[in-house]
């Protein structure tokens, strides 16, 4: 059953920070996630404040720079077949269409999906844990088969989303509304590890919202990609996933991202994987040497350890596709 709330459908973006202000408000947006952390008793909320009907913030146009916002409402849908995004953020609109069904990504947001909740089951489910404010992570010792490989510090989930290791990949950046004013922070600082908050799961403070996404224009010789690989075809969250934007000189790779999914509590970039290609021409050793080299530091927990040759597999089949022929 979802509780019962008032809610409340914003006119304006200060009516909508003014109302997500008051104690047990929440926002809604595409409701994809909402609805199921509601019904599943994930947090309280005695308020819902719906940011739907806010038509600035959609659309995706190109900004002065050169580069391009995305509004938080914008559907992932239509994120996945702009194409701007497909020709110039290959990664994005790859990562775009791999998100949930087809009908998710017609309901669903690109800010709802930045800013969705864990899919472990133990936060889903009755267990009050260390993330709900329980007194320990219930994957460890317990069934932890698509828990993370990277820092897991207390906590183990892995962060659910597809679109985020993309815009990491890609030096996007989100813009941020609330009582304070507007402030920006890069997409690769957004997401809350563990280590620094168990509770939470991104930077956001009470009442903000995310308004924008901004991708800087793509430099010369941009190549980028997504890929997961997923126990259903139709539609599951990333077992593993990697994200990769590479600017080549020729055949040189001189500036390199790879950004994990299905990894850790939040996108993970591995910068051993990034210093092991950049200088150099991508060939299957280096290709082979750069793939050991993101899974080196890995720490699986007793049920996924079947993630690091995975991993592997992935991020170098990635690598030989992305490289100039």
């Amino acid at each position: 059953m979802v509780p019962s709330f008032s809610y409340i459908r914003a006119r304006s973006l200060d009516e909508a920070v003014r109302y997500l202000s008051l104690d047990g408000a929440r926002v809604h947006a595409g409701g994809t996630d909402l609805l199921g952390c509601l019904r599943e008793r994930i947090f309280d909320v005695t308020t819902v404040v719906s940011i739907a009907g806010l038509e600035e913030l959609r659309g995706i146009v190109a900004t002065p720079a050169g580069g391009l916002r995305i509004g938080s409402l914008t559907t992932i849908a239509e994120v996945a077949r702009n194409p701007v995004i497909r020709s110039k953020y290959q990664s994005l609109s790859m990562a775009a269409s791999e998100v949930a069904s087809p009908q998710l990504r017609n309901q669903g947001t690109i800010g709802g999906n930045l800013c969705q909740k864990p899919r472990c089951w133990y936060y889903r489910g009755e267990f009050h844990c260390l993330r709900k404010g329980g007194e320990q992570c219930y994957a460890v010792g317990g069934e932890n088969p698509y828990h993370c490989i990277f820092g897991g510090e207390d906590c183990f989930i892995v962060h659910p989303s597809d679109t985020a290791p993309a815009l990491v990949a890609l030096q996007a950046s989100v813009t941020i509304a609330g009582p304070n004013g507007q402030r920006t922070v890069a997409v690769e600082s957004f997401h809350m590890p563990p280590s620094q908050d168990y509770t939470r799961e991104t930077v956001l403070e009470p009442a903000e919202i995310v308004t924008e996404i901004v991708l800087p224009p793509p430099a010369e010789g941009l190549r980028s990609s997504y890929r997961k690989v997923r126990a259903r075809r139709a539609w599951d969250f990333a077992l593993a996933g990697v994200a990769l934007a590479i600017v080549f000189a020729g055949k040189q790779a001189t500036d390199t991202r790879v950004v994990l999914s299905g990894a850790a509590p939040v996108p993970w970039r591995s910068t051993e994987a990034e210093k092991v290609v950049n200088g150099r021409q991508l060939d299957r050793d280096h290709a082979a040497k750069t793939a050991a080299a993101a899974v080196k530091n890995a720490e699986p927990m007793e049920q996924n350890e079947y993630k690091i040759p995975l991993f592997r597999g992935l991020i170098e089949q990635q690598l030989m596709a992305i490289a100039p022929s």
